[in-house]
């Protein structure tokens, strides 16, 4: 379609006959994220409340959509690039923000981290390393104060406040870490999530949320037992991308319940159901 075409329709959704809006709307969504620079526009033109507020649900629709079109692409690829990943969840809030301004944060903090590495440093002290870099010189901390908040699960803002949960902080310090060519990844505990640093015999754990905590086997053992859980492979072993990424979707799901907005929360959940095979959570 021309421009001159698309705002032709944008115009028919004033129409007084319901019917005629109805399909002008369907019509709309079906041309997808492109269309959605011109109904900007007729927003900015427009006067009309009404009008606005049929445009912002049509954007909205039309973005969430799309967006469960890329998570289904990414995992449907592999779901190699967990930062990807990540920055997907960061578009359901946040869908301006770009991909290439949060790699460009993360490549910052990389080479911050990288100046402090010495070859045939000892795995506890590269983690002391990073640690040292991360909650002493840029203070990332834990948001304690606003826990649920849905921001703890937007990447870019933990990157700005450097203030997130588990998960998120997780994410950025694993990251870093793999960058830097250590094996650390993701373990998915109940309640909380950590790293494991895992190479050739030598395995420890990681707890980002405070302050890169340095954990045994034991420790995993012991909180397992205050929880009444029995010990299962999952709560030592790492875990794949797609996994952190639904365990994100989760937050924030859980974020919009805590705030009352089901409405999110349902879209949320929507979401995650669309990239978690059947009979798995």
């Amino acid at each position: 379609m021309t421009k001159n075409e698309i705002k032709a329709l944008i115009s028919l959704l004033e129409d007084n006959d319901n019917e005629v809006a109805r399909h002008v709307e369907q019509r709309i969504v079906s041309l997808g994220e492109g269309i959605i620079p011109f109904l900007e526009e007729e927003w900015e033109e427009t006067l009309d409340s009404e009008l606005q507020k049929k445009i912002e649900d049509l954007i909205h629709s039309l973005q969430f959509d799309g967006l469960m079109e890329k998570l289904k692409a990414w995992k449907d690829s592999g779901a190699e690039n967990l930062l990807e990943g990540m920055w997907l969840v960061n578009s359901y809030m946040y869908p301006d923000v770009e991909f290439g301004a949060i790699n460009k944060t993360m490549d910052q903090l990389y080479f911050d981290a990288w100046t402090h590495m010495k070859e045939e440093m000892h795995p506890y002290d590269q983690v002391k390393a990073l640690n040292n870099v991360l909650f002493r010189e840029k203070r990332f901390s834990a948001n304690t104060k606003n826990f649920h908040s849905p921001a703890n699960s937007m990447l870019h803002l933990v990157l700005e406040s450097k203030r997130g949960n588990p998960l998120t902080l997780c994410v950025i310090y694993m990251t870093l870490a793999q960058r830097l060519g250590l094996p650390v990844y993701g373990v998915n505990l109940p309640n909380l999530f950590i790293l494991t640093y895992k190479l050739d015999g030598v395995q420890f754990y990681i707890n980002v949320y405070n302050k890169g905590l340095i954990l045994s086997k034991t420790d995993i053992d012991n909180y397992i037992l205050q929880l009444n859980l029995n010990p299962i492979d999952i709560f030592y072993e790492p875990c794949a991308n797609i996994d952190v990424v639904k365990r994100a979707l989760r937050n924030l799901a859980f974020s919009f319940e805590k705030m009352d907005d089901l409405e999110k929360a349902t879209e949320v959940t929507k979401l995650l159901t669309a990239i978690t095979d059947e009979g798995t959570v």
